[in-house]
């Protein structure tokens, strides 16, 4: 009975690698090592830009610095369970650290998206009001902007881990991903979760639904503007820009929600899906962002030409 109790209030989780592939993970975690690094060596060279180079004292390139201090963050909070396995097979962690990690995961995804709201809002005033940019995107609205992203998810998030610190666990415990993630801990606890499940997706219909809505629109209304001006130049560049944003929006959004449908809609799932889509979640964001930005934008290619002797790559730029 004792040992019984014991395991349910201090469960220990297993995470699982690439099913399969356990015999090749060794040298699976070399382009997932040069993954991470790439990762975090473009999100460390983008803040260092942002804030060493004056002509990036902009309201697009704090918002930008913000996506890329949440992105090495979200790097971070995986990056020592993806590892572990990998490296040195170690697949067990225990509440208290899956708590954790699985505090900031989601959190942070949360204020990510936040960030992407506040860059549409950001285009659509430069295109849509161009004369009132400088009154409307002060320092003070930037500051506004990015707080009310974190302590939106923060405090949304926060109640999750003590949903699951109320239910026992009392089964295998095997998550289905390198890290430790809501929907798939809460299919592990025994008991009535059926409040735990309706405030977690509540939590994503006032994030990421209302986020993805408004990012539509915002987009709408921009090109329903530049179409109106015509296509000359300066509009044209305005589209580019838009087109950049666009990407990364669609490279955080489309793994985020093919990987909520697949946790709520199917139960047949082949494992090495989970483990691939978990992935790109996690790791292409972080890594693709700054490669997106530093490819499209102008002003990021100048400073790091200033600073490194980097030559331009874009055509006609």
């Amino acid at each position: 009975m004792s040992g019984s109790s014991n395991i349910s209030s201090w469960p220990t989780f297993s995470f699982i690698g690439i099913p399969g592939l356990e015999a090749a993970h060794m040298w699976i975690s070399i382009p997932f090592c040069l993954l991470y690094l790439v990762a975090l060596g473009g999100n460390v060279l983008l803040l260092f830009l942002v804030r060493a180079e004056q002509n990036l004292h902009e309201p697009q390139f704090y918002f930008l610095a913000m996506l890329a201090l949440t992105d090495l963050g979200l790097s971070l909070s995986t990056m020592p369970s993806v590892l572990a396995i990998f490296w040195f097979d170690i697949h067990d962690v225990g509440l208290d650290a899956c708590l954790t990690q699985m505090f900031f995961i989601h959190t942070l995804s949360s204020v990510e998206s936040g960030v992407l709201v506040a860059m549409a809002f950001d285009r659509l005033v430069a295109i849509c009001a161009p004369l009132n940019y400088t009154r409307i995107l002060t320092r003070h609205t930037v500051v506004c902007l990015s707080g009310a992203a974190l302590i939106r998810g923060a405090t949304l998030l926060a109640p999750l881990p003590f949903f699951l610190r109320t239910f026992p666990f009392c089964g295998s415990n095997i998550l289905s991903h390198s890290y430790c993630y809501y929907p798939d801990m809460l299919n592990l606890a025994c008991g009535d979760v059926t409040i735990s499940s309706v405030y977690g997706l509540v939590c994503v219909l006032c994030t990421f639904a209302v986020d993805v809505i408004f990012i539509v629109v915002s987009y709408m209304k921009i090109l329903g503007t530049v179409m109106k001006l015509g296509i000359q130049d300066r509009n044209w560049k305005s589209l580019q820009t838009c087109a950049c944003h666009l990407c990364t929006v669609l490279v955080f959004y489309l793994p985020l929600i093919s990987l909520a449908v697949l946790h709520r809609y199917t139960q047949e799932t082949s494992p090495l899906l989970y483990t691939t889509m978990s992935n790109a979640y996690l790791l292409m964001t972080p890594l693709l962002n700054p490669l997106v930005y530093s490819l499209k934008s102008r002003q990021i290619q100048a400073a790091l030409n200033k600073r490194f002797g980097v030559q331009r790559v874009v055509a006609g730029e």
